[in-house]
């Protein structure tokens, strides 16, 4: 395979997986990660990833890696005029740090009730400490505290009070769902000892502990262009991304 230049423009919760295996691929690889929760209001964070689309040079890049599962539909209408995309078929990240849609519907199967853990999602938890310590990390539910009242503030200020009391209500209705924490671990971040964080936070909402190894068979296949139709949608330049409502998850906009 020719060395390719590529573009990743991805979520933030990704970063450790994405530059572990960057460091190993073959092509050259320019990363540009954005912050994590831009799926809470996909509308905005679907402007937000289209307008770093819509900055790429013409002719720069021979393909333009996305970091985002559809999440909450944040990839439907996103198009690259000059430069093809690929994107993997996945629901959401959990996909990607579990290896394959496959082995993320068994463990859904298995246990619906889920709030899964990462490097990345812990990492973006402490980055935004005031939040960190009231045990609130952007999209996990949590009690009313000083940290997450100023949040809902915050909230208010940037979408309106309807779309900042809609999210403050989902929260609070996925609290209600989960069960189980797990913690998805990697050899390469194992020494991190990122256990007890996630023990501490799920006794304090009353969830089970559960550990499960992470897969970065998907993430590295993405990095390394092998890009079966079966796994990853390649979009040609000023075609637009849509979601399909099979197992493809993805698909092109007719």
């Amino acid at each position: 395979m020719n060395s390719m230049y590529l573009k990743v423009i991805a979520c933030e919760v990704l970063f450790r997986e994405i530059c572990y295996l960057t460091a190993t691929s073959q092509h050259t690889i320019d990363l540009e990660f954005l912050t994590q929760g831009l799926h809470d209001t996909p509308a905005a964070g679907r402007l937000e990833i289209q307008r770093r689309l819509d900055a790429l040079p013409a002719g720069k890049y021979d393909a333009v890696l996305l970091g985002y599962g559809l999440c909450s539909k944040i990839l439907a209408g996103l198009r690259a005029a000059n430069t093809r995309l690929v994107v993997p078929r996945a629901h959401d990240c959990i996909t990607l740090f579990l290896g394959s849609r496959e082995r993320y519907q068994k463990h859904f199967n298995n246990r619906p009730g889920t709030y899964y853990f990462t490097s990345g999602w812990l990492e973006c938890r402490r980055r935004r400490s005031d939040i960190a310590r009231s045990g609130y990390a952007g999209f996990l539910p949590a009690p009313s505290t000083p940290a997450h009242d100023r949040l809902y503030a915050e909230w208010v200020e940037k979408y309106g009070a309807d779309q900042a009391e809609y999210l403050a209500k989902t929260m609070a209705q996925w609290a209600q769902n989960y069960t189980h924490g797990v913690l998805i671990d990697f050899d390469f971040t194992r020494h991190l000892d990122l256990r007890k964080e996630v023990q501490t936070i799920c006794a304090e909402r009353g969830w089970e502990y559960e550990e499960t190894d992470g897969n970065l068979d998907l993430i590295k296949r993405w990095l390394n262009g092998e890009w079966p139709e079966s796994d990853f949608l390649i979009v040609p330049p000023g075609r637009t991304i849509t979601p399909a409502f099979d197992e493809s998850v993805i698909g092109l906009e007719l």
